[in-house]
């Protein structure tokens, strides 16, 4: 092992790639750790300098992408025949470790990490940047689930080296769009195809595109149309299947024209499930028993949101005292027939309020009943009563002293 690339100390090696080993470094100048990829140029003069220039450049512009779903790189360098790019060092595991594990994630879960990673494209490609080898190995999930997609820079360089080096990637014709394996021109469309394929691997526990050896493959991706995920995972809901069966589709018109749409059919397919909110560390394997689904990693945003599915729900702004069943039966007593009262209160299964009750139950200070207050209310009818039973009497009098009269007027004539 080497102990000294450029500037960087060597800590040890994190692993080999295709293209060239992984190390664990630091950074003296400002005493930082960081991860080391390099890439081996030990190849012809010609072939060596389209290569070196193809790396450096798209390196370059994959430097200037800062999104949190992206691993930022710091540096990029060559030693003898070996170029390096030194980037962020994550503490976390390659997901495909993780689906080597065997474990088959949630669909709360999956959803969040593919979410992730198409956020992150959707930056991406806003700057004018294709990916060109969405893949497992190339997305690393930290501890709390923060996915990270990496290897922007070399990805166009592992693709073309499918057609004239098969045995080095052998991992990368899987995750091949149909322009990709046509050798056309690929653009955003074609980092969405690949991010649909591990989406259904990752649902299924199966590639949707299978083939004893690289033309196999290639000649599924082309012509074979994968069974729905729901299919073999029943935990996929039918929104789900359609997702995948957008980002799969072989014609570019018919795809996801952009990463965005995509993160965003996932994240309203996740609202409607339940989340477990169960956090598994992912930093070493976790062996689980092939009879359940394991929650292996706790997805980003689970707090946020866990703590907006606990806030009330909006009422157009009315308080809880106006939009609620019982505003509903003080508004029929009111305003209502009897009839409708009662079936107002079958309906809502509630008990028909007494007047006292409403008025007690609905103060506000632009209905003068409800803004009178129970006393006042209690002696505004007293008063009433008194003068109902005085207008009586006043009557009462009157029809005696007309009888009387008549009598009188009676005993009168007969005389």
């Amino acid at each position: 092992m080497i102990s000294q690339l450029g500037r960087y100390e060597i800590v040890g090696e994190l692993g080999q790639g295709a293209m060239g080993v992984v190390y664990k470094a630091r950074d003296p100048l400002i005493d930082r750790v960081v991860a080391i990829k390099t890439i081996n140029l030990s190849l012809a003069m010609e072939e060596k300098e389209e290569y070196e220039g193809r790396f450096y450049q798209e390196a370059k512009a994959a430097g200037r992408l800062s999104h949190p779903n992206i691993v930022t790189i710091y540096d990029v360098g060559k030693g003898d025949d070996i170029a390096y790019i030194a980037m962020e060092f994550l503490e976390g595991r390659e997901l495909r470790d993780i689906l080597n594990d065997g474990q088959r994630l949630s669909v709360d879960e999956v959803l969040a990490i593919v979410m992730q990673i198409a956020l992150g494209l959707a930056y991406a490609h806003e700057k004018g940047i294709v990916h060109r080898d969405i893949k497992p190995s190339n997305i690393m999930v930290a501890h709390d689930g923060h996915a990270k997609i990496t290897d922007f820079g070399i990805a166009r360089m592992a693709s073309a080296s499918v057609r004239t080096q098969t045995g080095m990637v052998l991992g990368s014709p899987k995750y091949m769009s149909p322009e990709q394996v046509m050798g056309k021109l690929t653009d955003q469309r074609s980092d969405i195809f690949s991010l649909g394929v591990m989406l259904y691997e990752m649902l299924t526990g199966q590639a949707p595109f299978m083939g004893e050896n690289v033309n196999a493959i290639m000649y599924q991706t082309m012509n074979a149309t994968p069974a729905a995920p729901g299919t073999m995972n029943p935990q996929v809901p039918d929104m789900l299947n359609f997702i995948v069966a957008k980002a799969l589709a072989k014609g570019l018109d018919n795809r996801y024209q952009n990463a965005k749409d995509f993160a965003n059919d996932l994240r309203a397919c996740r609202d409607t499930l339940p989340r477990s909110g169960v956090r598994t560390d992912v930093s070493k394997p976790q062996p689980v028993p092939s009879t359940q689904l394991p929650n292996a990693i706790r997805a980003v945003g689970r707090e946020e949101a866990d703590a907006d599915e606990s806030r009330p729900v909006a009422t157009m702004g009315l308080s809880a005292a106006f939009d609620s069943s019982s505003a509903t039966m003080r508004l029929a007593a009111l305003t209502g027939s009897s009839e409708e009262i009662e079936d107002i209160s079958r309906t809502l299964k509630m008990i028909r309020p007494s007047m006292a009750v409403i008025n007690q139950a609905a103060p506000t200070a632009k209905s003068p009943i409800a803004a009178t207050p129970p006393a006042f209310t209690q002696q505004v009818s007293a008063r009433n009563t008194d003068n109902a039973t005085e207008k009586d009497d006043s009557w009462l009098l009157i029809l005696i002293v007309f009888l009387v009269l008549l009598g009188l007027a009676a005993i009168f004539l007969l005389r």
